[in-house]
């Protein structure tokens, strides 16, 4: 990928998680030793786009989806990422508004991953350790473009039914894109609905998917 590609990635890949309140994951406790079951989604999301991104051409934007959709139904807590992303609006959903609104926020994260992650030049994936914080537990990571340059981002987990599940993403451990896309639901929310912020996700992925293709 080239470097805007790259920067533009490594933003949506911290938008691709969910908000929670913008400090909560910034001051962990301690630094504990690293936990095998606490950082495997993350991991097992490292080895999903590192595969995506070496075999990505070959692949295709249908390919990448395919195999990287699966992976992000597991490793993130979908649900709650979206009632906390739709904010107070989620209460007066009823259950059918809350599964289209999630299907469609997790087909827009997989377009993300799809299109973004498509090719492979050297980069670096990597967990760094493991901390706890207040909220869950915080993995760390480092990203090693291909110029060298690193990039920090922190992982918020929580155990969903004995499950532990991504629920936050921070870059440099502290800055939470959600805080933007909540800011973007709500303001769709009282122009149009949430029959309008399901098709705005929904078109999002269709451009994602087409650019890709």
């Amino acid at each position: 990928m080239t470097p805007t590609t790259y920067k533009k990635a490594f933003h949506i890949l911290v938008a691709a998680g969910v908000m929670l309140w913008a400090g909560s994951a910034a001051a962990p406790s301690r630094v504990s030793a690293m936990n095998a079951l606490g950082a495997d989604p993350v991991r097992n999301l490292y080895d999903t786009l590192l595969a995506n991104m070496r075999s990505g051409p070959a692949l295709g934007a249908r390919g990448r989806y395919i195999r990287i959709e699966p992976v992000v139904r597991r490793v993130f807590d979908i649900q709650s990422m979206t009632r906390l992303a739709v904010g107070p609006e989620w209460d007066r959903l009823n259950d059918a508004e809350r599964r289209q609104v999630s299907d469609a926020f997790e087909r827009y994260i997989c377009a993300i991953y799809a299109d973004r992650f498509d090719s492979y030049s050297g980069e670096t994936l990597q967990i760094t350790g493991e901390q706890r914080s207040t909220t869950g537990t915080v993995i760390t990571t480092e990203i090693i473009k291909s110029d060298g340059e690193p990039v920090h981002l922190n992982y918020l987990l929580r155990q969903n039914a004995g499950i532990w599940q991504i629920v936050d993403v921070y870059l440099n451990g502290t800055i939470s894109e959600l805080a933007t896309h909540r800011s973007e639901f709500s303001s769709i929310l009282r122009a149009r609905g949430i029959a309008g912020l399901i098709v705005m996700l929904n078109t999002k992925a269709d451009t994602l998917a087409a650019r890709a293709s």
